[in-house]
């Protein structure tokens, strides 16, 4: 896990983001790739709409909007003392390769070409992370996700907890987290009573992961009855941790949308850094 993108966009938790990455490529010794993206063009624009933001449609005004971020990134990572990527750059470095402005979209397919991607948690507030580039990157670049809160955090995978609901979802989020797993100093895999779909104990997994050399423990909680999301988040809290894993959509979307579920729930309120993956 030595590639990192970092889709940019100027809103308030833009520079927890940045914060976060940096973090992580710290952590994991490496480089650091930003691109700046923008709400996906409508398919079709009515000509009598005259209502919202439709500024990322001027191709003048998205090129500004490219520099702008560009700028951003490329600052905080020379103020943080980062090298600029080149070719003998072996360790923490980034870099810039987009020119232009990007659709959500396009951070589902361009993010297939790195190890994770790093975006904050969304919000339907004004100037803040949206869900469809988050949705893009997990649904579409079968990639992890690592969802930024609104401040970051001091350390990053010092102590993980592992949320297993035995979903396939999950599983892909605990081997594609193997990285920053051996580097944790503690993991625990934590269950519920009765939640969950059928699969593998916590007890199982936890033999998986003892036999690659991590500190792992486990721990069962009573059951959450229907707020999983609220007790996977005062669990992890509670245990110290500074990075949860877990699966993301184990519901289909549209199940989440009416009844909620626990992946809702994380992206819309976790305050601890969350790697995802679909």
């Amino acid at each position: 896990m030595k590639s990192i993108l970092i889709p940019v966009e100027e809103h308030v938790l833009i520079h927890p983001v940045l914060e976060t990455a940096l973090l992580l490529g710290q952590v994991l010794d490496g480089y650091l790739e930003a691109m700046a993206i923008t709400p996906n063009m409508p398919p079709y624009i009515a000509s009598d709409i005259t209502i919202g933001d439709l500024s990322f449609l001027d191709p003048e005004l998205r090129r500004e909007r490219a520099t702008a971020s560009r700028r951003l990134f490329e600052t905080f990572m020379a103020a943080q003392g980062v090298p600029r990527f080149d070719a003998e750059s072996t360790g923490l470095s980034f870099g810039w390769r987009r020119i232009d402005l990007e659709d959500d979209d396009f951070v589902g397919s361009y993010g297939r070409a790195f190890d994770i991607i790093v975006l904050g948690r969304p919000s339907d507030q004004p100037n803040h992370p949206r869900l469809p580039s988050v949705e893009a990157a997990l649904f579409d670049s079968g990639r992890p996700v690592l969802l930024v809160p609104p401040t970051a955090p001091a350390t990053l995978g010092t102590t993980v907890v592992i949320a297993w609901n035995r979903s396939t979802e999950t599983a892909r989020a605990v081997a594609l987290a193997m990285p920053l797993l051996a580097e944790a100093q503690r993991i625990v895999v934590i269950d519920f009573d009765d939640w969950g779909v059928s699969g593998p104990s916590t007890q199982d997994l936890s033999h998986t992961l003892a036999r690659n050399g991590l500190p792992v423990e486990t721990r069962t909680v009573p059951n959450p009855h229907g707020h999983a999301g609220e007790a996977i988040l005062t669990a992890a809290v509670s245990l110290g941790c500074d990075l949860l894993v877990k699966g993301a959509y184990t519901q289909s979307r549209l199940r989440q949308f009416i009844f909620g579920g626990a992946t809702s729930h994380i992206l819309s309120n976790t305050t601890m850094p969350v790697l995802m993956a679909h």
